[in-house]
C-alpha cells in the first residue's frame, strides 16, 4: 500500500509569466502535471492546494522593504536572469504558502511526505535580493516557520546543480538549521566552497560538496550514499526539507553534470532512507521538460514506496 504523500500544487503557479525562451517557464509545471497524469502517479497522491503566505510569514527571513518592493514592482527584469510580471508577487506568495502548508500537514500527521511543485523557485533569493529566477526563498521561509512551530533541528538538502547561496546565507549563523549542498563548482552563483561551513554560532552547520564539471552518477552516489547519511546521523533532525533541483541531470541544458535518470532515483532513495524524520521536497531547477517530468515522477514513486 502507498504511503501518504501530498502533492502541493495549484494552477496559480502558471500565472508567473516569463519572456519567450526563458528557461524558467510555466511549461515546466505543465510537463510535470501532464506526465504524472499520463503515468498514473497522479491518482496515488493526496492533492493539496496551497494557501497564500502573508507578509508576516515572508518576513521570517525576508526584509520588509524588499517584500514591499516586490509587491509594488511592475513587469521587468530584477537582475539579468530574474523576471517579474504583474502576477509574480502573488504567485511567489503561494509558492511559499505551499511549503508552509506541507509543514502544517506533516506536523499534524496528515501525511509524512510532501512534494511542492512550485514556481518561481527559491534557493538563490537572499534576505533582500531576488536572483537566479528566485523571488522569495521558499525553503528558508519554511525552515523559519518550522522553527516557530517547535521543530528543533531542521536539515536542508539541496541537490540543485547551482549552489543555494540564499539558503546558506540566511542560516549560516544558526545551528538549528543544517544546510547540505551538492553542486557544480566553479559555477553560478560562485558560492558554495567547501571551506564555507557557517559562521559564529552556526559554524559547522553548513556542508558544501563541490563537484567538477563532468561529474556523474558515481560521484553523486558517494555524496548521497556515504557522506549525507553520516551527516544526518550526526545532526539527528526532526524535519528534512529538500531543495529538489533536477538540473544535475546529464540532459539538462543549464549544467555540465552527468547524472543519469536512474542516478536521480538512487539519490532520492538515499535521501528517503537517511532519516525517519518527515520529508518535504520543494521544486527548484530542472530545465529539460521531458527529463524534469520523469525525474519528478521517479521522486514521487520513491516517496510513495
Amino acid at each position: 500500500m502507498d504511503r501518504k504523500v501530498a502533492f502541493v500544487y495549484d494552477d496559480i503557479f502558471l500565472k508567473h509569466e516569463t519572456p519567450q525562451g526563458h528557461p524558467e517557464s510555466k511549461e515546466r509545471l505543465l510537463a510535470i502535471v501532464n506526465h504524472l497524469k499520463k503515468e498514473g502517479t497522479w491518482e496515488r497522491l493526496i492533492h493539496l492546494k496551497p494557501r497564500k503566505a502573508n507578509e508576516e510569514e515572508l518576513s521570517l527571513v525576508h526584509d520588509l522593504n524588499y517584500i514591499k518592493k516586490i509587491r509594488s514592482s511592475s513587469s521587468g527584469y530584477l537582475d539579468p536572469d530574474t523576471y517579474l510580471c504583474e502576477h509574480t508577487y502573488e504567485v511567489a506568495c503561494y509558492a511559499v504558502g505551499a511549503v508552509l502548508d506541507a509543514i502544517d500537514g506533516v506536523h499534524n500527521k496528515e501525511f509524512d511526505r510532501a512534494f511542492c511543485a512550485v514556481r518561481p523557485p527559491g534557493h538563490h533569493a537572499e534576505v533582500d535580493t531576488a536572483m537566479g529566477f528566485c523571488i522569495f526563498n521558499n525553503v528558508s521561509v519554511g525552515a523559519a516557520y518550522a522553527k516557530k512551530m517547535g521543530y528543533k533541528k531542521i536539515f536542508i538538502i539541496d541537490f540543485d546543480v547551482h549552489h543555494g547561496n540564499g539558503t546558506q546565507h540566511i542560516f549560516e549563523d544558526d545551528c538549528s538549521v543544517f544546510y547540505f549542498s551538492s553542486h557544480q563548482f566553479p559555477f553560478y552563483p560562485g558560492t558554495g566552497r567547501e571551506l564555507e561551513i557557517g559562521k559564529g554560532a552556526g559554524e559547522g552547520c553548513t556542508y558544501n560538496v563541490q563537484l567538477r564539471a563532468g561529474a556523474g552518477t558515481k560521484e553523486y552516489l558517494t555524496v548521497f550514499q556515504d557522506i549525507l547519511p553520516q551527516k544526518i546521523r550526526e545532526v539527528r533532525p526532526d524535519l528534512l526539507l529538500v531543495s529538489a533541483g533536477y538540473d544535475m541531470h546529464k540532459d539538462d541544458p543549464l549544467s555540465y553534470i552527468n547524472v543519469t535518470t536512474e542516478g536521480v532515483r538512487s539519490i532520492i532513495r538515499s535521501i528517503l532512507n537517511s532519516s525517519y524524520a518527515p520529508k518535504i521536497f520543494v521544486l527548484e531547477g530542472g530545465y529539460n521538460l521531458q527529463v524534469l517530468a520523469e525525474c519528478v515522477k521517479i521522486t514521487l514513486e520513491e516517496m510513495l514506496a
